[in-house]
């Protein structure tokens, strides 16, 4: 699909609607839309959406501006989405976890016309206004305090009394071109300034192909959102989106019975976790001898799935299921795959001896390189960069659900994109790993996460897995203390049980031994015990090695200074 086509990514739920109408789209039990619904069928989301996309544009909404979307996951949140992209409108979507100054910062940076959200977010924009200096339209989901604009409750009461959809909602979705904006979705910052990635429509609707062919989803299935962005897939696939009573803000900390009791009561044939959920609904699951039979796709990604864990999960499935872990990131997501039974049986030992960790072969329409590892612009792609096959570099990668750039950041962008030919370009990931003989791609961590020591370069992934191994070690992360070329390699661990004293004195003993043993990590002999390590706002997966890093630091100064 060329970027000048028409193309507009709501026609794929305007086409489901006209072939399912009456197949359920949505559904929340815990969480009603301003109707009262607890379930929207593919023809009421079409209506809904369709309405409120038409409201937006006799209000005075110019196609192609850009409109925040502060709402919780459920009937409401997938309408608006799709009214807006409709309309024409570009969602803005911001992490809140990332905290208030950081997500001011995204929402001004967006440069938005309107907002669609709670009262609290009209609110913040009153109260914060010098980040919100452009906002034009406003559509409040709830009761409304006196700041103008409509209700999101009055606009579909009117399009609940109309018996006629309106010459203008007959013309919807807006015709789009392909490489329009459809969305200006921003990364969740864990691993530097978050920034907002340009989606086109394109961009979705490779999306979209990926995740039905490449990752075998198919239509008529139930889908358990337990996160808003890829749940919004759902209707573009032909599929019921479930969504489930957690915070999607906070999935480490969700009460698995949450999850595993939908998926018993309602059939779910496919459910997105981060490996924080993973986690927690498989061991409950296996704590209480509970099975998941109605399962055939489940996706884990935000973070790397322990090979473990991947294991322990699909055990809960029925013979032929599937556990998929992708590769991806905001930039460009999913590029690779691979399954649990390949990890198990290929993939599994050499994780665990510090080769890194298989995310499998590029997806149809994707193509993955590694290059010599460079922390400065590159001006044009040639084959030189190109590093042989075994080699640890840096991840490139080039498809049509790959962004080309970052909005209102000439600057970054430069640095992620690499120019090929006369439009082409590939994604600089930010990650390092190499690829196997076979094709497959293995991740051995972040760029910005290596350490490099008078001995060498150290990566993450390869390093912590030496220490993941042993028993008492849940989690390990590997942090530098110094400047580039003089880093002093350290080990944080997070202990599965308590260990204080003696007991971590013997514990540090035998996890140098294990570093001794391996010549990844022969120079690592700093260890420093850590109760819980940090994670992203987003997965709560993705260890925070930054903070990490000024942590080691700090500490490491201070028993120099007592010594």
């Amino acid at each position: 699909m060329t970027g000048d086509e028409i193309f507009n990514i709501a026609s794929l739920l305007t086409e489901a609607a006209a072939k399912w109408p009456d197949r359920p789209a949505v559904v929340c039990s815990h969480r009603p839309d301003v109707l009262g619904r607890h379930a929207l069928t593919y023809a009421q989301l079409d209506d809904s959406s369709s309405h409120l996309a038409a409201k937006l544009l006799r209000g005075g909404a110019v196609a192609g501006s850009r409109v925040i979307v502060m709402l919780r996951p459920g009937p409401d949140f997938v309408v608006v989405a799709f009214g807006l992209f409709k309309a024409g409108l570009a969602p803005v979507m911001v992490d809140p976890g990332m905290g208030l100054k950081r997500m001011l910062r995204c929402l001004a940076e967006g440069r938005p016309s309107g907002i669609v959200g709670l009262p609290a977010a009209h609110l913040l924009s009153l109260t914060a206004p010098g980040y919100f200096k452009a906002i034009k339209l406003r559509v409040t989901v709830g009761r409304r305090f006196g700041w103008g604009g409509s209700t999101l409750l009055d606009i579909m009461k009117t399009a609940a009394a109309s018996e006629a959809p309106e010459a203008l909602e007959a013309s919807l979705p807006v015709q789009t071109r392909a490489g329009d904006m459809a969305a200006l979705l921003f990364t969740s910052g864990s691993t530097g300034p978050a920034k907002g990635v340009i989606y086109t429509h394109a961009m979705f609707r490779a999306q979209v192909e990926a995740i039905r062919e490449g990752l075998d989803i198919r239509e008529g299935g139930v889908d358990l959102a337990t996160y808003p962005l890829f749940g919004l897939f759902a209707p573009a696939l032909g599929l019921t989106s479930l969504i489930p009573d957690i915070n999607p803000a906070k999935p480490g900390k969700a009460d698995p019975r949450r999850i595993i009791e939908p998926v018993l009561r309602q059939g779910v044939t496919s459910m997105f976790a981060s490996p924080a959920l993973l986690g927690k609904v498989s061991r409950f699951a296996h704590e209480h001898n509970l099975r998941l039979p109605s399962l055939k796709r489940v996706i884990s990604a935000g973070a790397p799935v322990p090979p473990n864990m991947a294991a322990a999960f699909a055990s809960l499935m029925n013979p032929g299921a599937q556990l998929l872990t992708p590769y991806g990131a905001t930039e460009g997501v999913p590029l690779s795959s691979i399954g649990a039974e390949e990890i198990s049986s290929q993939t599994r030992l050499m994780t665990e001896q510090g080769l890194g960790m298989c995310v499998g072969r590029p997806l149809p329409g994707v193509q993955l390189e590694v290059i010599k590892i460079s922390d400065g612009p590159i001006g044009a792609f040639s084959d030189d960069l190109r590093l042989a096959r075994g080699e640890i570099g840096e991840i490139i990668a080039k498809g049509p659900m790959v962004s080309r750039g970052y909005f209102e950041r000439p600057g970054e962008t430069a640095l992620s994109v690499i120019p090929e030919g006369e439009n082409g370009f590939w994604r600089r990931m930010g990650d390092v790993g190499w690829l196997d003989n076979s094709g497959r791609l293995w991740f051995c961590g972040r760029k910005n996460h290596r350490v490099v020591t008078e001995q060498g370069t150290l990566y993450s992934i390869p390093c912590e897995a030496i220490f993941n191994n042993h028993p008492q070690v849940r989690r390990s992360a590997l942090a530098g203390v110094g400047a580039p070329g003089r880093m002093r390699p350290v080990i944080f661990i997070e202990p599965h049980a308590a260990v204080r004293g003696l007991k971590w004195n013997a514990l540090m003993e035998e996890l140098a031994s294990l570093a001794k043993a391996n010549p990844r990590t022969i120079h690592i002999t700093t260890f420093l015990r850590c109760r819980s390590l940090p994670v992203d706002v987003r997965h709560n997966a993705k260890i925070n090695r930054e903070k990490l890093a000024v942590w080691a630091a700090g500490k490491l100064a201070k028993t120099e200074r007592a010594a």
